[in-house]
């Protein structure tokens, strides 16, 4: 008998004699912290998205190319990755050098590449979080994993969501999802900050309001 199964016996010899109850164990918990209006919503992501040192931009129902090619110029870009299904006027300000979304892209490629620009599925306000489902607009986990430089782009108010619960809702838990909270970063365990060890270490969020 190895140690895993001492440890097991020792669990059922404890349980044996413990009644069965099989009553639901309630989860009455909030779906959101307080009562928001849906702008009051968006700028709540935008300071929480700050406070985790992400860059916040916002833009008006013109769109965001005029925005997105003045990041990519301000940051020296000459090369952008683009998923395929990525709306084509979000690039059309920029005549930075186009990186197609390919399978057979290696991880070295990808890394060559200045920065990436996408969508997302749903941004939560409490948590300052983007969420990406893998979506055409979206493209292949790894896009936004390697290149050191991030832009995703936000339409508030329908892409915006206040908690976490709620976010959950929108999603496909089949999909592929990402989740990030800001810039990669971590810390050792004398709390040193170190950047971009999972992930881009620039993060710029683009705001675009539909209305």
């Amino acid at each position: 008998m190895n140690s895993r199964e001492r440890i097991l016996g020792r669990v059922r010899r404890a349980l044996a004699d413990a009644p069965a109850d099989d009553t639901p164990i309630a989860r009455d918990y909030l779906r959101e912290h307080g009562q928001r209006t849906a702008a009051q919503t968006v700028d709540l992501l935008a300071e929480n998205l700050a406070d985790y040192r992400a860059l916040v931009h916002r833009t008006g129902g013109e769109g965001p190319a005029g925005l997105i090619a003045a990041l990519l110029e301000k940051r020296g870009s000459r090369s952008v990755l683009v998923p395929p299904g990525l709306d084509e006027g979000w690039l059309a300000a920029t005549g930075v050098t186009r990186v197609a979304d390919r399978a057979e892209s290696t991880p070295h490629e990808l890394d060559r590449v200045d920065s990436v620009v996408t969508a997302c599925a749903v941004a939560i306000a409490e948590t300052g979080t983007l969420v990406l489902d893998g979506s055409p607009d979206q493209g292949r986990r790894r896009i936004t994993l390697v290149p050191d430089h991030h832009i995703c782009v936000v339409r508030v108010p329908s892409q915006v969501v206040s908690s976490v619960p709620q976010g959950l809702e929108r999603l496909d838990p089949a999909r592929p999802l990402t989740w990030i909270s800001g810039p990669s970063a971590t810390s050792d365990i004398e709390l040193d900050r170190v950047e971009g060890v999972h992930g881009p270490r620039t993060l710029e969020v683009i705001l675009v309001d539909e209305a």
